[in-house]
C-alpha cells in the first residue's frame, strides 16, 4: 500500500522532487519474496538528480513592511511589556489587500528611428480597445493607472482610459523597457553589462517603489492597473513570488496582456492570471 500510495504522489506531481519521499515508502513496504527477505531501495530515478531538499523558505518581509520589523525594539516600555508591543504590532499591520493588474502595452511599431516614432500599429490600437473592454468588464473600481512614459506604453493608456474614464492616471519613467537582470540562461542581447548595470537599478527601484503590501492607512481593497512592458512585468512577477529574477526571459507576455497579482495584508502574494488574452480572438493575438 505505501509503495502505491508514493507512486501516485509522484504521478500528480506531489512529491516535490524529492526522491527521500518515494524511497522511504519504498523502504517499509512489505518484501515480495516473505517477511524474512531484504528489503533494497531502488536506485534514484532520473527525474530526482540534482533536486533540492525540500521547497525555500517564504521571506515575509520581503517589502519591509512586516510590523515586527518596523518596531524599535531598543525603545520598549519594559513596564508596559507585551501588551504595549502587541498594540504597537497592531498599528502597523495592513488591512487592505491590494490587486495589481500589469498591462503590457499593444502591438507597435518596431523598425521606428527613434523612441517617438514606435507608435502603436493599427492592430494594436485594437488591443488596446479589446484590454480596456475587459478591464471595464470585470465591474472593478480601479483606483488608479500607473503607465510608462514610453509612447507604445502612453498612447495604450491613451485607449484603455477611455474605457475608464473616471480612473486617474500617472506617468513615470521607472517602468520604461529595459534589461532587469542578466537572464539565466543567457542570450545574445543585451550584453553590455552597463546596460543591466542601468536598466536593473531602475526596474528594481520600480518594483520597490510600487509592489508591496498595502500602508496601514488604507482601509479598503484597492485594484491598480499598471500599464509597461514585458521585461517590467516579467522581472516583477518574478520578483513577487520569490522565483529567482534570472528567470525572467522564460515567461512570455502578449501584446495588450493582464496579468493580475494580490498582495494580501499578511504580505502573501499570489498570481491570479499572468499574460492572460483570453479575451482577443486568436487571428488579433502577437508578441512582438
Amino acid at each position: 500500500m505505501a509503495f502505491r500510495q508514493a507512486l501516485q504522489l509522484a504521478a500528480c506531481g506531489l512529491a516535490g522532487g524529492s526522491a527521500a519521499v518515494l524511497l522511504s515508502a519504498v523502504a517499509v513496504g512489505k518484501p515480495r519474496g516473505g517477511g524474512d527477505a531484504d528489503v533494497r531501495a531502488p536506485e534514484p530515478p532520473a527525474w530526482t538528480e540534482g533536486a533540492q531538499p525540500g521547497p525555500s523558505l517564504w521571506d515575509s518581509n520581503w517589502d519591509r513592511r512586516e510590523p515586527l520589523s518596523l518596531i524599535n525594539l531598543r525603545k520598549r516600555n519594559v513596564e508596559s511589556g507585551e501588551a504595549e508591543l502587541a498594540s504597537r504590532l497592531d498599528h502597523y499591520k495592513a488591512k487592505a489587500t491590494r490587486h495589481i493588474f500589469l498591462i503590457r502595452h499593444s502591438q507597435y511599431h518596431v523598425d521606428g528611428a527613434l523612441e517617438e516614432d514606435c507608435t502603436l500599429t493599427p492592430l494594436g490600437r485594437e488591443q488596446a480597445e479589446l484590454t480596456g473592454l475587459r478591464l471595464a468588464s470585470l465591474g472593478l473600481k480601479f483606483n488608479k493607472i500607473i503607465h510608462s512614459s514610453m509612447t507604445r506604453a502612453v498612447e495604450t493608456t491613451d485607449i484603455i482610459s477611455k474605457h475608464l474614464p473616471d480612473v486617474s492616471r500617472v506617468s513615470t519613467d521607472l517602468l520604461r523597457e529595459g534589461a532587469p537582470i542578466e537572464p539565466d540562461p543567457p542570450v545574445s542581447h543585451w550584453k553590455p553589462e552597463a546596460v543591466y548595470y542601468e536598466d536593473g537599478a531602475r526596474i528594481e527601484a520600480a518594483f520597490r517603489n510600487y509592489i508591496h503590501r498595502a500602508d496601514t492607512e488604507q482601509e479598503e481593497d484597492s485594484y491598480e492597473i499598471f500599464i509597461c512592458h514585458a521585461n517590467v512585468i516579467r522581472y516583477i512577477v518574478c520578483r513577487a513570488l520569490q522565483f529567482p529574477p534570472e528567470g525572467w526571459l522564460r515567461l512570455s507576455l502578449n501584446n495588450g496582456s493582464i496579468t493580475h497579482l494580490v498582495i494580501r495584508p499578511s504580505g502573501r502574494v499570489a498570481l491570479r492570471t499572468l499574460g492572460d488574452t483570453g479575451f482577443m480572438p486568436p487571428n488579433m493575438i502577437t508578441r512582438s
